[in-house]
């Protein structure tokens, strides 16, 4: 590992030229913009390309554009840029270009507090864009984790083909602390697979190897059809309800096929918890604290901490709804992921928020006066 004192942003730029990324469009917003000017910086020294587009929608519809023609691409923004992305999501997501989205959120709705740290953006990061497709979103909480999560996301992007959402909060894309970043060799760079069949035999959308087709570079020989329409193996448009019914349930397949690759976790002091917090990004490292205050008085506490949102890892919630008294989530919103949590517990333990929506982060001393009040059964459930 490599130490070395690093902003959140700037770890975010690093992951992603040593991932290969080779194309940025983007549109400045704070509090994402720092990522936008690395890449303005480092793309032309390692001959990629940069373009500062007139909005969010045109800069992440010329990254799937360059993702077509063979180039590893990525846009940055915050929150009122990411719902201007939405439609292209959904694009993206349906004719299964590969792209990072990194969406750094700050507090809203509408223009909302530009430089305060919201985790506001969870849910329309998955239910963004209309219709039913499957989304990955990740969630670093720390400088370290941002550059691991920023290589991370172009690997499953290129290996699933689809678009990867990073999703961290303000405090973690401002914040500057010492970081061993992993090296590049452990975490392993994904090349999207080529096609090696003759033209005439390529489907863009078949079935290939963990339900991915290989994807050709647009001017390399093989011709096929890129439309937001429903469509068959070759990318034509079709109304065949067998054949849409296919296409959807391979889009779906294809992710929950590779859960065992995609959902990522951490926990900690699980094994005895009674009250186990749920608590991603800047939150979780407030949760720690937490626990480790929580432990010391006596209240066996614990942390789970996804770093993979969705898809949710709903499967291991459940295991810890069965042996926890309670589950606390905390987080920088109204209630988000809280009521993910309660779905997934089904009944077998009740679950609590603990929520702070102003601006401002959750501290610590929050947190644990939340776990004392469901402790002491003086919490009201899912609020």
């Amino acid at each position: 590992m490599t130490a070395t004192l690093l902003q959140g942003n700037q770890a975010c730029v690093r992951g992603a030229i040593d991932a290969g990324c080779r194309f940025f469009a983007g549109y400045p917003i704070t509090p994402s913009s720092e990522i936008m000017e690395g890449m303005a910086t480092m793309l032309p020294r390692v001959g990629g390309v940069f373009i500062q587009m007139e909005d969010e929608m045109a800069s992440l519809a010329a990254v799937m554009g360059a993702s077509l023609a063979g180039r590893k691409g990525m846009t940055a923004t915050s929150g009122p840029g990411f719902s201007l992305m939405q439609e292209h999501i959904g694009y993206g997501a349906f004719a299964e270009i590969p792209c990072v989205i990194v969406d750094v959120m700050r507090g809203g709705p509408s223009t909302g507090l530009p430089t305060s740290p919201s985790q506001g953006d969870v849910m329309q990061a998955r239910w963004g864009t209309h219709g039913d497709h499957p989304i990955i979103v990740l969630a670093p909480a720390s400088v370290a984790e941002v550059y691991e999560l920023t290589v991370r996301a172009f690997n499953l992007s290129e290996r699933y083909r689809t678009p990867v959402i990073l999703l961290y909060d303000e405090v973690i894309g401002h914040v500057r602390e010492r970081a061993e970043l992993p090296s590049l060799e452990s975490l392993g760079v994904v090349e999207r697979p080529q096609p090696n069949c003759p033209t005439e035999a390529y489907r863009p959308y078949g079935d290939g190897a963990q339900r991915v087709a290989p994807l050709a570079d647009f001017g390399s020989g093989y011709r096929y059809h890129v439309t937001g329409l429903a469509h068959d193996e070759r990318g034509y448009p079709t109304q065949d309800p067998r054949v849409i019914a296919r296409l959807h349930e391979r889009l779906h397949a294809k992710l929950q096929d590779g859960r065992a690759e995609i959902v990522s976790y951490e926990g900690e002091e699980l094994d005895d918890a009674e009250v186990v917090i749920v608590a991603y990004g800047v939150s979780a490292r407030a949760a720690r604290r937490a626990v480790s205050e929580a432990r010391r008085q006596g209240l066996r506490a614990g942390l789970f901490r996804p770093r993979t949102l969705w898809p949710f890892p709903d499967a291991e919630v459940n295991v810890l709804a069965r042996s926890a008294r309670a589950l606390v989530v905390a987080e920088m919103n109204m209630g988000q992921i809280v009521y993910e949590v309660e779905r997934c517990a089904r009944g077998q333990a009740p679950v609590f928020g603990c929520l702070r929506a102003d601006g401002q982060p959750l501290t610590p001393d929050e947190i644990l006066a939340r776990l004392v009040e469901v402790r002491a059964g003086e919490a009201e459930v899912s609020r």
